[in-house]
C-alpha cells in the first residue's frame, strides 16, 4: 500500500480594522517602528483591554462566508506563554468558545470538487514583530495586539495541490468579503501547515510546518515534508511531533523544535473582558453587507458564456469584477470581457490605475461594445480611440470627428478594394476555394491593411465570402 499524505491548516489573518483589538493603537501597515503603540499593546501594569466591536463583526462576517455555526455567547481566554514579542505574558485568544465552528470550503482540482471541513475560526490579537541579527534581536511593537482570526480546517486535504487551492480560495474568499487584505509577503496572512504520512487509515505523527511565505511555497513544503518522512519511515525510524520550518534555498523542512509534551498554556476566561453576545439582528445584518462573492460572480459569468480563462482573470482583478457586476443583462457580456481584459488592462497595467480611475463609464462600454458587435467600429480603430474612451467625456462620434478617424461602410468601395487585393493575391484565393481557412484571415488582413484599418470588418468578411463564392 502507498503512503497517504495528511494536511491540515492554519492560517492566521489580521483584519481590517482601523484600530487593534483591545487598544485605540493604530491598525497600520509600514509605519515607523514602534510608532503605533499604547500603553495595553506594551502590556503596562494596570491597563486594561478595551473591546474592539469592529473586529468581531468582521470575524463573524468570515464566518458566515465560510458556513460555520455561529456561537452566539462568546468570551476571551488568556494563552499564558513566554516569549519576548509577548509582554505580558499571555496572549488573548478564544480557546473555548471560537466565533464559527463546524465550517467548509469547497475547492476544485482536476476537475473534482471537495469539501475542505473548518474546524473553528477564533479571534486573538496578534505579537510583536522581532527582527534578529547576529549580535542582537529587535522589537517592533506597532503588530501588538492587531486582531487576527484564526482558521483551523480537518485533516481533509491529501495532496499539495489541495493545500494550494484551499489557500488560494481562502485568500479570494477573504479578499472579496472585504475580511482582510491577505498580504502574505506583509504578514497580514500567515500560513501553517500540518503533515503527515500513514500506510493506514490511522493519521501519521504529523510535524508542523511554521509561516510558510507564499502559496507557492505551501505546496512545496507539503511535497518536501511528505518525502522527509517517507525516508524515515522507509529507512525504519519512527517520525517525532515537531515543528519546523520550510527553507526555500535549501528546498527543504528545518527543524525548530521537538514537542517533547503537549503544550499546555494554561488557559483560563479572560476576567478583563466580560462575556459578549451577538444578536440574530447582528447576524443578519452582517449576512445582507457581505459583497458578492467569486462563486455567484463566476456562474453569472458563465450563464453569460464568458470562458473560464476569462473568468478567473476577472476575479483576480477585484476592481474589474466590481465594475463589471454593472453590465446590462442584455448586454455582450463576452465582448465586454474581451474589451476589459484587454486593450483597457493595458492601459490601465501601464498607466498604473484602476477602471474607477477612468472616464470609462459602463454606459459608454455598452455603447462601444455594440458598435464592435455590429461591425461599426474595428478593435484597430478601438485601440486608436481608447485613451480618450479612459480619459474624456467626449462621445465616440466626438472622439472619432477629432482624431478624424471614419469607418468604410460603402459596398461598392469595399467590392472594389476586395477585387483589387484578390487580384493581387491569387495563390491565397486557390488555397481558400481549396479549403484553406486560412487563406481568408489572409485576404481579411490585406483588405484591413488597403484601407488602412477603416473598413467595416463584418461587412467585408461578408463581402469576401460572397467573392470568394462566385
Amino acid at each position: 500500500m502507498d503512503y497517504k499524505t495528511t494536511v491540515g491548516i492554519e492560517i492566521h489573518c489580521e483584519l481590517k480594522t482601523n484600530t487593534k483589538m483591545f487598544s485605540h493603537g493604530i491598525n497600520g501597515y509600514g509605519a515607523t517602528a514602534n510608532s503605533n503603540i499604547t500603553a495595553i499593546d506594551l502590556g503596562y501594569p494596570g491597563s486594561l483591554p478595551l473591546l474592539n466591536r469592529s473586529a468581531i463583526l468582521l470575524a463573524l462576517r468570515a464566518a458566515l462566508v465560510l458556513n460555520c455555526t455561529i456561537n452566539k455567547h462568546m468570551h476571551f481566554d488568556r494563552k499564558n506563554y513566554f516569549y519576548p514579542d509577548l509582554p505580558k505574558g499571555y496572549q488573548i485568544t478564544q480557546a473555548r468558545t471560537p466565533i464559527g465552528i463546524n465550517g467548509y470550503v469547497e475547492i476544485e482540482v482536476d476537475g473534482n470538487t471537495k469539501k475542505i471541513g473548518i474546524h473553528d475560526i477564533h479571534i486573538e490579537e496578534d505579537t510583536a514583530k522581532s527582527a534578529h541579527s547576529e549580535t542582537s534581536s529587535l522589537l517592533d511593537f506597532n503588530r501588538a495586539g492587531v486582531p487576527l482570526i484564526e482558521i483551523v480546517t480537518e485533516p481533509d486535504m491529501n495532496s499539495p495541490e489541495e493545500a494550494m487551492a484551499y489557500v488560494e480560495k481562502l485568500r479570494e474568499l477573504l479578499l472579496y468579503a472585504d475580511i482582510s487584505d491577505c498580504k502574505i509577503e506583509e504578514g497580514s496572512m500567515r500560513c501553517d501547515v500540518n503533515v503527515s504520512v500513514s500506510k493506514t487509515e490511522k493519521l501519521g505523527t504529523r510535524a508542523e510546518i511554521k509561516n510558510i511565505g507564499s502559496i507557492s511555497k505551501v505546496g512545496e513544503a507539503i511535497q518536501k515534508e511528505t518525502a522527509r518522512q517517507i525516508e524515515i519511515y522507509e529507512q525504519g525510524g519512527t517520525i517525532q511531533e515537531e515543528t519546523r520550518r520550510y527553507d526555500e534555498k535549501q528546498g527543504k523542512t528545518i527543524l525548530m523544535r521537538i514537542k517533547e509534551t503537549g503544550n499546555d498554556y494554561r488557559y483560563f476566561p479572560e476576567p478583563d473582558i466580560p462575556f459578549f453576545d451577538l444578536s440574530d439582528e447582528e447576524i443578519t445584518k452582517v449576512k445582507e453587507e457581505i459583497p458578492v462573492l467569486p462563486n455567484i460572480r463566476r456562474r453569472k459569468y458563465k450563464e453569460h458564456n464568458i470562458s473560464a480563462i476569462n473568468s478567473d482573470k476577472l476575479i483576480q482583478n477585484r476592481s474589474l469584477s466590481d465594475y463589471f457586476l454593472a453590465a446590462p443583462e442584455e448586454s455582450n457580456w463576452v465582448t465586454m470581457s474581451n474589451i476589459l481584459l484587454g486593450d483597457v488592462t493595458s492601459y490601465l497595467n501601464k498607466n498604473h490605475q484602476e477602471i474607477m480611475d477612468t472616464r470609462l463609464s459602463m454606459e459608454r462600454l455598452v455603447e462601444v461594445t455594440k458598435r464592435l458587435d455590429e461591425g461599426k467600429l474595428s478593435s484597430k480603430i478601438l485601440k486608436e480611440i481608447l485613451e480618450d474612451l479612459l480619459e474624456t467625456d467626449l462621445t465616440i462620434d466626438e472622439i472619432l470627428a477629432k482624431k478624424g478617424i471614419t469607418q468604410v461602410d460603402d459596398t461598392d468601395s469595399l467590392k472594389q478594394v476586395i477585387e483589387k487585393v484578390m487580384d493581387a493575391n491569387p495563390e491565397s484565393v486557390t488555397d481558400y476555394k481549396n479549403g484553406k481557412d486560412r487563406a481568408l484571415k489572409y485576404l481579411m488582413g490585406q483588405i484591413m491593411k488597403e484601407t488602412k484599418g477603416g473598413a467595416n470588418p463584418v461587412l467585408v468578411n461578408k463581402l469576401l465570402v460572397e467573392a470568394l463564392s462566385k
